[in-house]
């Protein structure tokens, strides 16, 4: 079996009788908006989509732009970036920053109506000179393009976990802009020569959020989850599209 894919799980599977909160991350409210049969296949049967493969590179910058904002962080200094940008704000101290930006805690909220425990793994938090938190998430590729905004239909997902961010920071009680911003970093391919290192272009994006979708998604996936009913996939996922496409290639051969 491929190292990726592990195939059917036993693990936080939702179980409509189980009275103990079920975990449900921020990646995984963004599976059901994008296509709630596979969702359902995933958390009910156990089933879930197969993973994209890590992209190493990308790990990389994120590791160095958190050690780069942390030394500004220890030293309550305001970042180059945040100058260029004129951002009145510096890296946060907060006692849960290492949790909140660990990929297995995370931020955390139980949404009782649910029985929901809600997480996701922030990239950073600043804090602005009036107090308010503001959330920050890494980004790296390479075109050729500038980037400037996030104008791409694919870059909607950007968007929604920004506002999952800020829901949960504000379900934690904190006072966080509606501004958020992604520290986008671009590889440049124009350079004569490689050298052995690759030279990123940093934008900064502002985006202003609305979290007022979250709840209500909330309660669609608690109806979802508890149903014996199978959902309708979208008519534009991927996987439901090639799932089909394999399983009528295979009946028309006599495989089953």
């Amino acid at each position: 079996m491929s190292q990726y894919y592990k195939g059917k799980r036993t693990r936080n599977i939702y179980n409509p009788k189980e009275e103990k909160p079920f975990k449900l991350s921020r990646s995984k409210i963004d599976l059901f908006l994008n296509c709630p049969q596979c969702f359902y296949i995933d958390r009910r049967l156990g089933v879930g989509t197969p993973p994209g493969f890590p992209f190493a590179i990308n790990s990389a910058v994120d590791k160095l732009l958190k050690q780069e904002f942390d030394g500004h962080r220890e030293e309550e200094t305001k970042h180059p970036l945040l100058e260029k940008y004129k951002i009145d704000a510096i890296p946060a101290k907060h006692e849960n920053i290492e949790d909140w930006r660990e990929n297995f805690k995370g931020v955390q909220f139980h949404h009782k109506p649910t029985n929901f425990i809600i997480s996701g793994a922030i990239d950073d938090l600043w804090i602005s000179n009036s107090g308010e938190y503001i959330v920050v998430d890494y980004k790296a590729t390479s075109k050729e393009e500038d980037i400037v905004e996030l104008n791409k239909e694919w870059q909607d997902s950007y968007k929604r976990q920004m506002e999952v961010y800020q829901w949960l920071l504000r379900k934690n009680n904190l006072e966080v802009s509606d501004t958020g911003y992604f520290v986008y970093c671009n590889g440049r391919t124009d350079k004569e020569a490689f050298d052995g290192k690759i030279e990123f272009d940093i934008t900064l994006i502002p985006y202003e959020g609305d979290d007022s979708w979250i709840e209500k998604e909330l309660y669609k996936i608690k109806e979802v989850l508890d149903s014996e009913i199978v959902p309708k996939s979208d008519p534009e996922c991927d996987f439901c599209l090639y799932r089909n496409e394999a399983n009528k290639a295979l009946k028309e051969k006599g495989v089953y």
